[in-house]
């Protein structure tokens, strides 16, 4: 069963609705763009010969497409391009959530899964799918890069996986104690995970001296 039009609520088929803990499901597609943007990595699960894989990509999301890249040579991006069917995951862990027991512990956690085939990006857009991809993960850098090279294009695979069948979950909050656990003298709570960047780190190569561009000490204060 596949997702009839790319404006479907998540969740909305067969294969994407959420089973466990449905309550947790997210069926609005703001808060599945909003996890997407916030992701610098999927998990692509394809399965060759019989035999599931499952690799960490870099991703950028495009409208109602979710773009991926990598070499021509990878065997994982050769089945994306032939249009096997692929399954994406994203999870963003925002805290680990402290409970009395170890049974009730857990995560805050905000989670997308795709389902469906990708497509080529054509020639024609595969340029500027590569600036989506390079300003999603490096905001402001692709104005000082140079050009891509006939090479390098040649060499690089660029797919779009559309956002048509797709679940989103989220949890967040305080740990969910029985009322039997509530007395025990153990702490129980939230705590947050942040991701942050650290001090920019020159190339050892460098031949210039310079301070980091301005956009990227702007990262560590929210990247845009």
């Amino acid at each position: 069963m596949t997702a009839s039009t790319e404006s479907s609520a998540p969740g909305s088929t067969a294969r994407t609705r959420v089973r466990r803990l449905p309550e947790l499901a997210a069926q609005d597609r703001a808060t599945l763009h909003a996890v997407l943007d916030d992701a610098l990595v999927a998990t692509v699960a394809v399965v060759d010969d019989g035999q599931p894989y499952a690799l960490p990509v870099a991703c950028a999301r495009d409208g109602e497409r979710l773009l991926l890249h990598g070499s021509t040579g990878s065997r994982l991006f050769r089945l994306l391009a032939a249009g096997v069917p692929a399954c994406v995951t994203v999870t963003l862990v925002d805290g680990l959530v402290l409970a009395r027991s170890a049974f009730e512990s857990s995560m805050n956690y905000r989670s997308v899964m795709v389902l469906g085939s990708s497509a080529v990006v054509d020639e024609a857009d595969k340029q500027a799918a590569m600036r989506r991809l390079t300003e999603h993960l490096m905001p402001g850098r692709w104005a000082q890069l140079r050009p891509p090279t006939r090479k390098e294009l040649a060499a690089t695979t660029v797919v779009a996986m559309p956002l048509a069948e797709c679940s989103v979950k989220v949890s967040s909050g305080d740990p969910q104690d029985p009322d039997e656990d509530l007395d025990a003298p153990v702490w129980a709570g939230v705590v947050p995970v942040e991701h942050s960047w650290g001090e920019p780190l020159a190339s050892a190569d460098l031949r210039f001296d310079a301070e980091p561009p301005a956009y990227v000490r702007g990262w560590r204060h929210g990247r845009t």
